[in-house]
């Protein structure tokens, strides 16, 4: 084995293994989060202020931060993000005010803003370092999308499931409580476990995380930095038709995730008869769609082979999570078993289609792009994401119930797979003499 070839083995269980570790401790908070906010006397109407407060943060610095890994660099961001994030958990799971529980949700969504990006462009910096711009990229992201998947998977079950595996019933709870005035709660443990995770995370990625030393920056060249490149960003999604694609396929994404979100725990609910049981429900599904994102990227690279190149298995993904829609919205009037059982396998659909699809799409966004704007990239593509969940989750709730928003959300990604249908291949870009990088220009597109 080359000495190249090892490196590339090692970058890819470093990027791995910091996407599990990152995204671990936030698994941890998908169970027990909102009904922490219950077991601390927070009206319904609060919660969604908490909710507000992250998705808002998170949406107003995801570009500003992506410019910044492009400028610092991305360990010294990932190990911002990890301390925004361990200050969060700590507050939201010890907090009892609400200011102290709306403060530390927007330290999450500051952290998830932070994070959107470097760690992946740490790893194609890495990858084409050694063997250059046309460096095989897919298994890694495929492996890094598997490795988000299992700790989603995992954090889900162990939030649910840990306050019953310490054995702390309602008398535990009580004297837990009194002992600590109230701080600690059964529930506050999965984010407190999860804070402690966070120290783990933010000690990997200043140890494993190598990069070559960047030119000495000072506060003024930080900030005059971000804001071009964040331009840049914003051009080439504009300019470049292929990332285009990439943006509106992310935007139909985030659409069918916020139709899921929204209404699959009142579904739940309403099968089980009780929202407590529908909450179990809703939690061993979240872990099982995990579950089938995380087969879908591991089988990312094959999709792409069979499928002939990265842009047709793209559409292939996005296909199948359609499908998954569409059978949930046809299967929403019925409560017979089989119309459950294909309730079931559309869920699973639904998410396997976006893991195939997630590694595809951004090895092809990773070739439009160089490094000085690769997080930048990637944060207009969470971006596009993020605010059309936002508007999708605004139309779902003015909606009649039925199979109508089922229905939207699969015709929304059915669009998103339609945008790949024309194209073919996933080669760069030839650039011409003296086109700028990606930073500070936008790359042409390629035409049929």
């Amino acid at each position: 084995m080359t000495k190249t070839t090892s490196d590339l083995r090692t970058a890819r269980r470093r990027y791995a293994t910091v996407c599990l570790l990152f995204w671990l401790p936030l698994g941890l908070t998908i169970a027990p989060l909102v009904l922490l906010f219950t077991e601390r006397g927070m009206t319904l109407a609060a919660i969604a202020g908490f909710f507000a407060a992250h998705s808002l943060t998170a949406a107003v610095l995801e570009l500003p931060t992506g410019g910044l890994s492009d400028v610092l660099g991305r360990r010294v961001v990932l190990a911002a993000a990890g301390l925004l994030n361990l200050a969060a958990l700590t507050l939201v799971g010890l907090g009892t005010v609400p200011w102290l529980l709306g403060l530390g949700m927007a330290l999450m969504g500051a952290g998830r803003a932070l994070s959107s990006g470097p760690a992946e462009a740490w790893y194609v910096d890495t990858v084409q370092a050694h063997s250059g711009p046309g460096a095989e990229l897919r298994t890694g992201l495929a492996r890094g999308g598997s490795a988000t998947s299992a700790a989603l998977a995992t954090g889900t079950l162990l939030g649910g499931a840990v306050p019953w595996l310490l054995g702390l019933g309602p008398d535990v709870g009580a004297r837990l409580s009194g002992a600590t005035s109230g701080l600690v709660l059964p529930l506050s443990i999965p984010l407190l476990l999860g804070a402690a995770v966070e120290v783990a995370f933010v000690l990997y990625v200043l140890t494993a995380l190598r990069e070559p030393p960047r030119p000495r920056t000072t506060l003024r060249d930080v900030l005059r930095g971000i804001p071009a490149t964040v331009v840049g960003g914003l051009r080439l999604g504009a300019r470049d038709a292929l990332v285009r694609r990439v943006l509106l396929s992310a935007g139909a994404a985030g659409g069918a995730l916020a139709v899921i979100e929204l209404l699959t725990p009142g579904r739940a609910a309403a099968l089980t008869g009780a929202s407590e049981s529908g909450a179990v429900l809703f939690a061993a599904l979240a872990c099982a769609g995990f579950i089938c994102s995380g087969i879908g990227s591991q089988f990312a690279p094959l999709t792409a082979r069979l499928a002939g190149s990265g842009e047709r298995a793209v559409m292939v993904g996005l296909g199948i999570s359609a499908s998954g829609l569409l059978l949930l919205g046809a299967t929403e009037v019925s409560t017979g078993v089989g119309s459950l059982v294909l309730a079931a396998v559309g869920f699973g659909l639904v998410y396997l289609g976006f893991g195939a699809a997630g590694p595809n799409k951004n090895d092809l966004l990773h070739r439009r792009v160089t490094s000085s704007g690769r997080a930048t990239a990637l944060s207009v593509q969470s971006l596009a994401l993020q605010l059309a969940g936002a508007l999708a989750g605004l139309i779902v709730g003015v909606l009649p119930p039925g199979p109508l928003p089922w229905l939207l959300g699969g015709a929304a990604m059915l669009a998103g797979a339609l945008l790949w249908i024309h194209r073919g291949g996933s080669a760069p870009p030839t650039r011409t003499p003296g086109t700028a990088p990606l930073a500070h220009s936008h790359v042409r597109d390629r035409t049929p």
